[in-house]
């Protein structure tokens, strides 16, 4: 099966959270139950931030499976459109792979998939189905416009990123990359940040006209409306015009703030009912100041019974590094595993410490944040990460603080049945035993001490410093001949984290959480905290190199050898881990080898003794470099150390270039969750839970809207394509 289909041994995982959820009040269910229909709403905004097709794919799937039940479906395919038993899966794995990604381009490593059945016998289902049936001027126009983006392979269209090469919603297809950065440093300049933003271009249509740039804003209200306008301006750049709108998924976001409001209703107390009205406010006018009030709010509102964010939140895929894409999620504490956390935040000013960097590029003051283990109720968006430090905003950040949260039930959704790559017979039952013990540590360790340590030098409007300018020092990181030298960069006013570095900003970012986790998972009293001690701590922590170093190696899945571009943040980072290990005095060796299939393999050893006397003094020297780079705002020294270490070769000792084939055929399915509804009947709330299957899967997004507001939503969803058809 190619890399471009969805296996159909995919294993779906239920991502259970029962006993969490029965443990709130009826108050807090309610709550719990709008905040997800506002996360689900919005969710389908990533339709329009991944594909120009997606919308179509999602009405196209929308129609088929709303219009007739599985059974007779399935009857149909397979007695009259020519289908097996394998290639009807191979349709609801695709559907499933859809909802999960909310597109038809993979959350993690942004390559673009297609169903795993031919496409005439795709078209004999269609127009044998009783949605074809009800509507065939509708469905024959959906197939036309979508039939061949569905299945198109061409290089351009592989994977997301900036065209010609790539393909991304996030500009105009007029837009080049130049554009990008012509536009980025216009933005920059005015102290603008990109978030809830997209780009469109109208070339110069003659000698006489300019090129014009419109930045348009995520919002319910159009341009047109006076409220909270005066951001709307029309200005000149470099000879060309640059209009600021707004009105970007409206509708959808009305969807969103209407459940807002609703769950404003049920809130807990006063801070989250300020904290939904600025996200109803930011959602409604465009404003990302209003959303940054909103996060104020969240990291004052500590130990909330049900935990949830909402907005315009990751910059991983933009191309450019600036524009966020769309989640939601809605997730219940998990008291014990708490507790944990509870005592690493205790700790965490002393373990700081413990970090390689001198004091001055730490922050001034530690903002005690809060660290909850939850158990998701829902996400909405592209995927479901282990873990999130939030918020991504630098002032907030640095200054006011922020929260961590690790998704307990999604890092304990195992698939018992799979077997890790590239390990030993001993290596792996260790892995098998404890790798949701050590995913647990690192995970804990990545957010709270990774994402949550280092200071940003910035220069303040009035030319002031928030570090002593005169007298700190940037240590000896081996690139020059001064042991010691004066800071010579930093931000300066307007400049953040993600304008400075840009599409290399989320990799290098996660490299330097993740070197954090595997530092300080090796001290016995961080251990301890996680109820670790003597040997089974020291196995813990061997057990998160190993997998450090062959998620490395495997990382390369989301690498494209054609293009030399990685696809995706995290991997990317732990491949840049696994190469600076490979310098550590033979700590780790990788060897050609032959599979038990007979099929060319690869066996990755790492000599456990030999973690703490090469492997920590290794990654101590990278992180030192990694954290003074960004506290200093040096893009040139950190692109070209991390470009460095992303280099996938075909020489030296290590040919990855040559292992990539290997990693390829060993590549594994990535789990989808099936997620629960909640579902409001009279008063109260119920939790209802799906099989951890395909049918399962599909079920649970069915249900998720009923038939009227599934109608209205296939309505407003084909109009926001209508209205940008052109453009992409």
């Amino acid at each position: 099966m190619s890399d471009e289909v969805y296996s159909n041994e995919t294993p779906f995982l239920k991502l259970d959270c029962r006993v969490a959820f029965e443990g709130l009040s009826d108050r807090e269910k309610k709550y719990a139950h709008y905040l997800s229909r506002a996360s689900w709403f919005g969710g389908l905004i990533v339709l329009f931030q991944t594909s120009r097709e997606s919308p179509l794919i999602f009405l196209l799937l929308e129609r088929l499976f709303r219009a007739q039940n599985l059974e007779s479906l399935k009857a149909l395919a397979l007695e009259k459109a020519g289908f097996d038993e394998g290639e009807f899966k191979a349709l609801l794995v695709y559907a499933a792979a859809f909802y999960s990604n909310m597109g038809n381009y993979k959350g993690f490593g942004d390559n673009k998939f297609i169903p795993g059945v031919a496409k005439d016998k795709l078209e004999k289902l269609l127009r044998l189905s009783k949605a074809w049936e009800a509507e065939p001027a509708t469905l024959e126009h959906l197939w036309s416009e979508v039939s061949d983006p569905l299945y198109s392979l061409r290089d351009s269209e592989k994977h997301l990123g900036f065209p010609p090469k790539a393909t991304t919603t996030y500009f105009s297809k007029s837009c080049t990359e130049k554009d990008a950065e012509l536009v980025s440093s216009y933005m920059k300049r005015k102290g603008i940040e990109g978030y809830i933003t997209r780009l469109f271009k109208r070339p110069a249509a003659g000698s006489g006209d300019q090129d014009h740039y419109e930045i348009r804003f995520a919002s319910v209200l159009p341009t047109e409306d006076p409220e909270n306008a005066k951001f709307l301006v029309c200005d000149v750049m470099n000879n060309s015009r640059v209009t600021f709108t707004r009105g970007d998924y409206s509708p959808l976001l009305k969807f969103t703030v209407d459940n807002l409001r609703l769950a404003q209703e049920n809130a807990a107390n006063d801070t989250q009912r300020q904290m939904l009205g600025k996200y109803i406010e930011s959602f409604t006018v465009g404003s990302l100041d209003a959303h940054k009030d909103g996060s104020r709010f969240w990291i004052r509102d500590k130990g909330p019974n049900v935990e949830s964010y909402i907005g315009f939140i990751e910059t991983y895929r933009d191309p450019a590094g600036i524009r966020g894409e769309f989640e939601g999620f809605v997730a219940m504490v998990n008291r014990p595993q708490s507790e944990k956390f509870g005592a690493l935040v205790e700790r965490a000013e002393a373990l700081l410490k413990l970090l390689p960097w001198p004091k001055s590029f730490e922050k001034d003051r530690f903002l005690r944040p809060d660290f909850t283990s939850l158990d998701v109720l829902t996400f909405g968006g592209s995927g479901i990460p282990a873990g999130i430090n939030i918020p991504n905003y630098d002032e907030i950040r640095q200054n006011e603080g922020f929260k961590n949260v690790s998704l307990g039930n999604v890092i304990n959704a195992d698939d018992k049945s799979s077997k890790a790559n590239f390990m030993t017979a001993d290596d792996n039952e260790l892995f098998n035993r404890l790798k949701n013990q050590a995913f647990e540590v690192q995970v804990g360790l990545h957010e709270l001490l990774g994402h949550g340590s280092g200071k940003l030098l910035v220069q303040r409007k009035d030319g002031t410093f928030n570090f002593d300018h005169e007298h700190v020092k940037v240590p000896h990181v081996g690139l020059g001949a001064d042991p010691e030298a004066k800071v010579t960069s930093w931000y300066k006013e307007g400049e953040t984290y993600d304008s400075v570095f840009g599409a290399l900003g989320s990799s290098y970012e996660e490299c330097r959480a993740e070197c954090v986790g595997l530092y300080l998972c090796t001290v016995e009293d961080v251990l301890k905290l996680f109820g670790f001690e003597g040997d089974l701590g020291r196995d813990v922590a061997y057990v998160n190199w190993l997998s450090m170093v062959v998620k490395g190696v495997e990382g390369m899945q989301t690498y494209n050898p054609h293009t030399k571009s990685w696809l995706q943040a995290h991997s990317r980072a732990r491949f840049v881990i696994m190469r600076v290990l490979l310098e550590a005095g033979d700590l780790v060796q990788i060897r050609k080898t032959t599979g038990e299939d007979g099929k060319p393999d690869l066996l990755i050893t790492i000599d456990r003794t030999k973690i703490l006397s090469f492997g920590r003094p290794c990654i101590e020297q990278f992180l030192l470099k990694l954290q003074l780079f960004k506290s200093t705002a040096d893009l040139r020294a950190a692109t070209e150390m991390y470009d460095r270490y992303s280099e996938v070769s075909d020489v030296g000792q290590y040919p990855f270039l040559k292992y990539w084939d290997i990693v390829m055929a060993r590549k594994k399915p990535r789990r989808i969750f099936v997620q629960s509804n909640t579902v409001l009947n009279g008063d109260k709330v119920e939790l209802k839970e799906y099989e951890s299957t395909p049918e399962g899967h599909l079920q649970s997004w069915l249900e998720r809207f009923d038939a009227s507001t599934a109608k209205e939503l296939d309505r407003v969803v084909l109009d926001l394509w209508k209205k940008d058809k052109d453009q992409f």
